[in-house]
């Protein structure tokens, strides 16, 4: 463990979030123009992962250190209770302390399995899919300056981590986000369809309104945001951390963000699987179990193999922005679902979004059982399979509210999306129906909605009252007139009425032009025959 690194930096002023988010986003200047940051993205945030834990695991020994002097033995023993283990040569400033030296990659992909392995029921498998011992960084030496670039970025006071400097604010996990995002805007789609604006996710999970001991559950959970979004409202709203976050996630590589944003965040108690969730649903109930019998003496009289029925775990809460219109999805094999979640449709070939939505219907909770999920527009409105779709579970009566967003809120599409929100236990048969585009902050690249925003959307669903030119409560019957279209302009009227034009007015006015103009030409001809202009 290292005595000297913190003791001089002991007396440092508090940070602020805004300087450790520009020297992280600074780090990546060591990769631009050499590596695309949709690869980049995990090196960075892999390396705030790791100095984040060192810095902490330093902090706790500089405490201890501090309390028990030298009993090294007691410091250890007393380090075994921590959240985690940290090896004393994975950390951060080992690493540090040997960047001259050739071999960096293949140290810090060393060090990142001894972390895995120290704390495998945490992070276990999470850095698989996470090499800086790779050939996209150049030739050896190349690469090896680099990453002892990356190593001294990281090393710079700005990102002293230790908790006793950033006070209890959730610094870490705000540059996380903070990255996410910029990694998300500057790189359009292809780093960002892991990321949901903060205050699209912050919407959904105020629309759930989690509640202590909620199981929540995002099938599509990208790096974790929207799960812990609900998380932190539990939190924030009662002080309990009784509640479990679910989530399961396709990519590799984003699997790994939302397991190491989890952990960086304390959230303990969840549960995400790598897989994907059409074809594979990995969150599930029941197993194949085996079971004994005894006899009085206690001895097994007999051994047999009882096989538990398996079906799809159910959740109070279930939050999701799944990819929009996914072409590959799993048609092949819907039909024959064992989970039967297709049986009200089939969806089309090419166009998966029914797919998801069916997906969560089918894992909600029976009586408390409340889903959002991020759509584009034409789930409202297209036909054939989707519409038969559709019409099923409006006549269910599931779907409770629809949302339209304004366009480019979201990275990598400038096309508008839709929320909608289904409930299992409904206090009416009809649907609200909130027409919110037009409603936000303009950006240069992206625009974003204000807590005014988010305010007047919440208000209007929790109190499903209509509003002139903003939200409509239908019932079951206009749905159907509309053949269950939902396009929400058949539903709130947003045109504005262009004033009648007075005729008489008009003319007058013209009449009084005509006069003036007369009066300017007559004075123009005194001005020119003055200067001897006949």
């Amino acid at each position: 463990m290292n005595d000297t690194t913190t003791t001089k930096n002991s007396l440092a002023s508090a940070v602020s979030q805004d300087e450790i988010n520009a020297a992280v986003w600074g780090a990546c200047d060591t990769f631009r123009g050499t590596v695309d940051p949709s690869i980049y993205k995990d090196f960075v945030l892999t390396m705030l992962f790791l100095k984040y834990v060192s810095d902490v695991w330093q902090d706790h020994y500089d405490t201890y250190k501090k309390q028990y002097g030298d009993h090294p033995k007691l410091i250890e023993e007393m380090l075994k209770n921590e959240r985690f283990v940290l090896p004393p040569s994975a950390s951060f400033y080992a690493l540090h302390s040997l960047r001259h030296s050739p071999g960096n990659g293949e140290r810090i992909d060393k060090a990142l399995h001894a972390i895995e392995e120290a704390n495998i029921t945490k992070l276990r498998d999470v850095f698989q899919d996470i090499s800086f011992n790779q050939n996209k960084l150049g030739d050896e030496q190349q690469k090896n300056d680099i990453l002892r670039h990356l190593l001294e970025d990281f090393a710079k006071p700005a990102l002293d981590l230790r908790p006793s400097r950033v006070g209890q604010l959730d610094v870490i996990g705000n540059a996380y986000e903070y990255l996410i995002k910029n990694f998300a805007s500057t790189s359009g789609k292809k780093a960002g369809e892991f990321y949901t604006p903060p205050e699209v996710s912050s919407l959904m999970a105020r629309l759930m309104n989690p509640q202590e001991g909620d199981e929540i559950c995002d099938p599509t959970c990208g790096s974790g945001s929207l799960l812990m979004k609900c998380g932190r409202l539990i939190r924030d709203n009662t002080g309990s951390r009784k509640y479990a976050l679910y989530g399961q996630e396709a990519i590799g590589s984003t699997w790994a963000l939302a397991k190491m944003n989890m952990f960086l965040h304390g959230e303990d108690n969840h549960r995400i699987e790598w897989g994907d969730t059409i074809r594979n649903p990995k969150l599930l109930d029941g197993e194949t179990q085996k079971e004994s019998f005894f006899s009085v003496a206690g001895k097994p009289k007999q051994a047999v193999q009882k096989l538990k029925p398996v079906s799809l775990k159910h959740f109070d809460i279930v939050v999701a922005n799944p990819p929009f219109s996914l072409e590959k999805w799993g048609h092949e094999g819907a039909e024959a679902d064992q989970y039967s979640r297709f049986r009200r449709g089939v969806p089309p070939r090419t166009k998966g979004d029914y797919a998801f939505i069916l997906h969560m219907i089918e894992v909600m909770k029976p009586g408390t059982g409340r889903m959002a999920v991020v759509v584009p527009h034409g789930v409202l409105f297209r036909g054939a399979a989707e519409g038969r779709i559709r019409q099923k579970l409006i006549e269910e009566n599931l779907l409770d509210v629809v949302i339209g967003l304004p366009e480019k809120l979201f990275y990598g599409t400038g096309i508008p999306a839709v929320i909608l929100v289904f409930r299992k236990n409904k206090t009416d048969d009809k649907v609200l129906f909130i027409d919110a585009s037009r409603d936000f902050e303009a950006g240069k690249n992206q625009n974003y909605l204000r807590e005014s925003d988010l305010q007047r959307i919440l208000t209007t669903a929790f109190t499903r009252q209509g509003s002139d030119k903003y939200a409509h409560l239908a019932t079951p019957a206009e749905i159907a007139e509309n053949d269950f279209n939902l396009n929400i302009p058949r539903y709130v009227d947003t045109f504005e009425e262009e004033a009648e034009i007075d005729l008489m007015a008009v003319r007058k006015e013209r009449e009084q032009l005509k006069a003036e103009l007369a009066g300017l030409e007559a004075q123009m001809a005194v001005y020119l025959k003055e200067l001897g202009y006949e």
